[in-house]
């Protein structure tokens, strides 16, 4: 089967400060490109904690514009050097009172390609993410990159079917699913969900989690992070649930097609049956 892509991602532990945090993903970067991967993803907000756990102003200074700020201008830079796409979700400021969670995609030669702002924003304990986040309003974009058709749905938004299907209706051939979630409830879930998506619209997932304790809140991130590929199948084993680990896996993007035909789930949808959905 042909058009193999040897793709990463990082879970990671938070270092205490964004300078470190950088570079520790720069250097999972250049090690995921002297193993052959030509693209790669972070988890959410990669570069700051997840202050989410408490409600704080304080925590607005982990904001920063997209793409011109310092950490997707140092990512670009990362795109040129190692020649790999990479998804670098952040917190984004687009002007004062103006705040999303939000990842941007760069292509191997380092150009900016364009963002992805979650559209799902949660509001519980743990969670309280409507105090930082406005919902996203850029709909849901696939990107054209040096691998391949590649979509973006953050955390949250992997309860929600409708992103899923979108992007595949527009082309994405591998999603990237950055997340921040802890051991509780939603770790049956995770097992769960993404698979459920990779099958239901035949492209790959990427499910990336945090893992390890982080300072704010009661947490501790279990990682797990995986490919699963359009059978729902995973792609070799889950990273660790405990400790930082750099994932690389071939895709077989050649199998999209194979499952698209053989399960026909785009040409027998009913879009003229569904007009309730849409209704609040």
């Amino acid at each position: 089967m042909a058009n193999v892509v040897r793709a990463a991602l990082v879970q990671a532990t938070w270092t205490g400060d964004t300078g470190s945090m950088l570079a520790k993903h720069e250097e999972h970067t250049r090690e995921a490109a002297r193993r052959g991967a030509k693209v790669i993803g972070f988890q959410e907000v990669f570069n700051a904690p997840y202050f989410c756990q408490v409600q704080d102003t304080a925590h607005y200074r982990w904001a920063e514009p997209v793409p011109d700020g310092p950490t997707v201008r140092r990512m670009r830079d990362l795109a040129r050097e190692t020649g790999m796409v990479i998804v670098a979700p952040v917190f984004e400021v687009e002007q004062s009172g103006f705040y999303y969670n939000t990842a941007a995609v760069i292509d191997a030669d380092g150009s900016y390609l364009g963002k992805y702002r979650k559209h799902h924003i949660p509001q519980l304990k743990g969670f309280w993410e409507k105090f930082y986040f406005r919902p996203g309003n850029l709909g849901w974009p696939v990107f054209d990159t040096a691998v391949g058709r590649v979509g973006v749905y953050i955390c949250y938004d992997r309860h929600f079917p409708e992103g899923w299907r979108q992007l595949g209706l527009n082309g994405a051939q591998l999603v990237y699913n950055p997340s921040a979630t802890h051991r509780g409830l939603s770790a049956h879930l995770w097992q769960l969900e993404q698979p459920a998506a990779a099958v239901a619209n035949a492209y790959f997932v990427a499910a990336i989690n945090r893992v390890g304790q982080e300072e704010y809140g009661d947490n501790d991130f279990y990682g797990t992070s995986y490919f699963v590929d359009p059978r729902g199948r995973l792609v070799g084993d889950p990273a660790s649930d405990t400790e930082e680990e750099l994932v690389v896996r071939d895709l077989e993007f050649g199998l999209i097609e194979e499952v698209r035909q053989q399960w026909a789930f785009y040409r027998d949808r009913r879009p003229d049956a569904y007009e309730g959905l849409a209704t609040p």
